[in-house]
């Protein structure tokens, strides 16, 4: 284990101001959305919808890395050259995802577990070897009555830990993704209580599983009430709730956090996260970036709907919510930017760049 690399790579992912852009939907979940947009679910239109991401003029300038998934990492861009290799051309640090789904727990009716650490060692090297330097495997629970159980969260600590000391073996930081999903009635301290109790349970095992805590990214959800609960905090009580939960839970050694966006809207993942940073800012010990994929994709995948003639609008649309998120890191975010959306191009990127995109 190189510790100095996974430290440096672990340290690039969330500098800057920049996140992490997640373009790691399996395909049947790509197959979804496009099946809601109307776009033909093939594996060359998956192709091309990415690399439509992955070519965005400017994109680097907020984005450190992006999550692909296995078919996207043996694809090329029009250009014929493999995705990771075009995105490290760019700037931009290739990662992977490498756990195969949360598949039912036996014993505990409702509640999941994610697998796919069967072979995962192999998997890991051949990935590196693709350009890989980062990995995810993403984590989930689900609160209910009597649920999440401490057997479910328990056994998905172990295999997120399990997973983490493989992938710094290999010299992949490991992204460990514990996500407390949003769906439900429960209310924002339910959710802090078991957002607090999962995190917990993870680092003790990440920490028996002697995984270097300043070579990994641990990204949570943020402390929110169900979407179904009556009761829905405003902007800066989600940003006090979730930064209170992170600063009693996660060890000062971790690299950073970058929150997920589970389901919320672009520009509310935009207003918490700058939130998070107006108020709590000075007094973490961690950098506190964003790993999001709908948040960001959705008005450009809407925009593009297959068709190459809207490509440099779709890519407009993407830039301008990466940018979004990246005044989010430095707590300058407003409503004018989703007023000033249709205006936004690249700084020192002129027209003609996205003129030339098809």
């Amino acid at each position: 284990m190189n510790t100095q690399s996974l430290i440096d790579t672990s340290n690039k992912m969330v500098a800057d101001g920049k996140g992490l852009l997640a373009i790691d939907e399996s395909t049947g979940t790509c197959n979804e959305r496009f099946e809601q947009a109307g776009i033909p679910q093939t594996e060359e239109m998956r192709r091309s919808y990415r690399d439509l991401i992955v070519s965005t003029p400017g994109i680097s300038e907020s984005i450190s890395g992006m999550i692909l998934f296995d078919e996207t990492i043996r694809q090329r861009t029009g250009e014929g050259i493999p995705f990771a290799e075009a995105l490290t051309q760019k700037g931009i640090i290739p990662g992977i995802k490498v756990d195969v789904g949360a598949k039912p727990l036996a014993g505990f009716p409702g509640e999941k577990v994610t697998e796919g650490l069967d072979g995962l060692r192999e998997r890991l090297s051949n990935y590196f070897a693709m350009g890989a330097r980062f990995a995810k495997w993403r984590a989930v629970l689900t609160i209910g009555r009597e649920i999440p159980s401490r057997g479910c969260i328990q056994a998905n600590a172990d295999a997120l830990a399990r997973y983490a000391a493989l992938c710094q073996e290999t010299g992949l930081v490991p992204v460990v993704e514990p996500e407390v999903l949003m769906e439900g009635t429960h209310t924002l301290e339910t959710c802090r209580v078991v957002t607090e109790q999962v995190l917990r349970c993870v680092f003790e095992e990440l920490v028996a599983q002697r995984v270097l805590l300043e070579g990994l990214i641990l990204k949570p959800n943020m402390v929110l009430p169900g979407l179904d609960c009556p009761i829905q905090e405003s902007v800066d009580e989600v940003a006090d709730a979730t930064m209170h939960c992170l600063r009693r839970t996660v060890p000062a050694a971790v690299a950073g956090v970058a929150f997920l966006s589970g389901g919320q809207s672009g520009g509310l993942a935009s207003a918490r996260l700058n939130a998070m940073h107006l108020n709590h800012m000075a007094r973490l010990p961690w950098a506190v970036g964003f790993s999001f994929g709908r948040a960001i994709q959705q008005p450009a995948l809407s925009i593009w709907d297959g068709s190459p003639a809207n490509s440099r609008a779709a890519q407009r649309a993407l830039y301008h919510r990466a940018a979004c998120n990246r005044a989010a890191r430095f707590g300058e975010y407003t409503l004018q930017f989703e007023s000033d959306a249709a205006q936004v191009l690249p700084p020192a990127i002129p027209e003609a760049v996205f003129a030339g995109v098809v």
